[in-house]
C-alpha cells in the first residue's frame, strides 16, 4: 500500500484528503505543521507529500526542500490558498511535482497523486 502525507494547518483540508485518498486504498497521514510531519518522514517512509505553502514555523518550501534533500525518491505536491507566480516558480526550481491553488479539487489532487506515483514508480 502506499502511503500519502498530507500537511495543511486547517484540519478540514487535510481531513477531507485523508477521507478522499483512503477510499482510493492509499495509507494517509495528516499533519496540522510542518515540523510534526518531518519527524515522522524519519520513522516511515512515504511515497508522496502534499502540503500546504503557507504554515507557521516549518512553511512548505521548506518542507519541500527538506523531503527533496533527505528523501528524494518521494514526490511533493503543494497546494496554497497564496498562489502567486514567484512562489511557484521556486516551488518548481525546487523539484515540486505539481502546485494547486486553494481550494483544491480533490479530483484534480488525485489524479496528480496518481501521475506522480506512476512517473516515480518507472524510475
Amino acid at each position: 500500500m502506499q502511503s500519502i502525507m498530507i500537511i495543511d494547518d486547517e484540519r478540514i483540508v487535510g481531513d477531507m484528503a485523508k477521507l478522499s485518498l483512503s477510499q482510493e486504498g492509499y495509507d494517509v497521514e495528516t499533519f496540522l505543521d510542518g515540523e510534526s510531519a518531518l519527524k515522522r518522514l524519519k520513522e516511515k517512509t512515504f511515497q508522496a507529500v502534499v502540503t500546504d505553502l503557507k504554515m507557521k514555523g516549518v512553511d512548505g518550501l521548506e518542507v519541500l526542500r527538506t523531503v527533496k534533500e533527505k528523501y528524494p525518491q518521494t514526490v511533493v505536491i503543494m497546494i496554497t490558498a497564496f498562489a502567486n507566480l514567484d512562489v511557484a516558480i521556486e516551488a518548481l526550481r525546487d523539484d515540486v511535482f505539481d502546485f494547486f491553488p486553494k481550494p483544491v479539487k480533490i479530483k484534480e489532487l488525485k489524479a496528480s497523486i496518481r501521475r506522480a506515483l506512476e512517473e516515480n514508480a518507472s524510475k
